[in-house]
């Protein structure tokens, strides 16, 4: 009878290696399974009319799953039918599909910080229109606009003022004419009342008429009748309102003391009109007028040219024969 210890050695069943960490659960799938599995979902989307189709239905999911086997196949692409179902289901699920998330004030900072190259390019070009319209502003605008207003308050406050003084004192040193003076005087009142309420051109004429005034006290002429061969030394005019009258008149010019004719304003009694000139008609008597018609016819030598005499200091002519007081300047 065998012993135990008889007994053949009972052996060991081999072990059973141990299984990885993890192995009871669905394992991972791969990369380039997901990889595929989204290449199969944007292919459905890009065959929108297909998906429009096909997914609608459940029981054609086996028939789209064979289209889009063909379709890799067709581009040499094997693709396991596992990743197929998956791409199918995965489009069902929208997961891959982005949403975006719902508008907050998070989202919103997080948008322009996303775009702030971009916003700060349009920034800086808006901040550099609005400077260069400012300076084109103030350089063509504002700058002259207020030297302008500058120039004027100086004008009104300094210019004129010394103007009309200056112009009057000249007046003053030059004058030997009452008249002159107390004329003087009027246009100096007037170009500082003009100056009081700020009308810078009545001041200015104010000033002008001062300064003309000044020229005419100190210019110094005889008033001679034309005498030169060739040249009328009289004139008669029929008037318009009266055609049997008839006014006549003496050609004469201003004869300064260099021996030159000056030319002064006249102004025409016909018209009206102002005109500078050299010479012009003086309205005489008739009486007056043939003496010096006769005077010429004698030998063609007007004896007695004078008319008169204007003094320095002085506005009026002294006349040396008797005259109407009107002129004219075309004859």
């Amino acid at each position: 009878m065998a012993s135990l210890s008889d007994a053949p050695p009972v052996k060991a069943p081999p072990a059973t290696p141990a299984a990885p960490q993890g192995a009871g659960q669905g394992a991972p799938p791969k990369l380039d399974d997901v990889m595929l599995a989204m290449d199969v979902v944007d292919t459905l989307r890009h065959q929108e009319s297909l998906v429009t189709r096909e997914l609608d239905e459940e029981q054609r999911e086996a028939e789209l799953i064979d289209r889009l086997r063909t379709i890799y196949r067709n581009q040499g692409i094997e693709v396991p039918d596992a990743v197929l179902a998956e791409g199918v289901r995965a489009l069902k699920e929208s997961r891959f599909t982005y949403t975006p998330p719902a508008p907050s004030f998070g989202t919103r900072l997080a948008g322009l910080w996303i775009n702030r190259g971009r916003l700060g390019a349009l920034i800086a070009t808006a901040v550099g229109v609005v400077a260069v319209a400012w300076i084109a502003y103030s350089v063509l605008v504002a700058w002259p606009r207020e030297r302008e207003a500058e120039q004027a308050r100086i004008e009104l406050a300094e210019t004129l003022p010394r103007a009309l003084e200056a112009a009057r004192l000249d007046i003053k040193e030059q004058s030997r004419d009452p008249a002159a003076d107390a004329q003087a005087d009027q246009i100096l009142a007037d170009g500082r009342a003009a100056l009081a309420r700020g009308d810078a051109a009545a001041g200015q004429k104010a000033a002008a008429d001062l300064t003309r005034l000044a020229t005419q006290l100190r210019q110094s002429y005889q008033l001679m009748i034309v005498g030169r061969p060739g040249e009328p030394s009289g004139a008669f005019r029929i008037p318009g309102r009266n055609q049997a009258a008839r006014n006549y008149y003496v050609i004469v010019e201003a004869i300064g003391p260099d021996g030159v004719p000056l030319a002064l304003p006249i102004t025409s009694e016909e018209d009206g009109s102002t005109k500078t000139v050299t010479k012009w008609g003086l309205r005489v008597s008739q009486a007056a007028y043939d003496a010096v018609r006769r005077d010429k016819m004698d030998d063609g030598i007007i004896q007695n040219r004078k008319v008169g005499e204007k003094r320095r200091g002085t506005l009026a002519v002294e006349y040396s024969m008797p005259v109407q007081g009107g002129a004219i300047t075309e004859w």
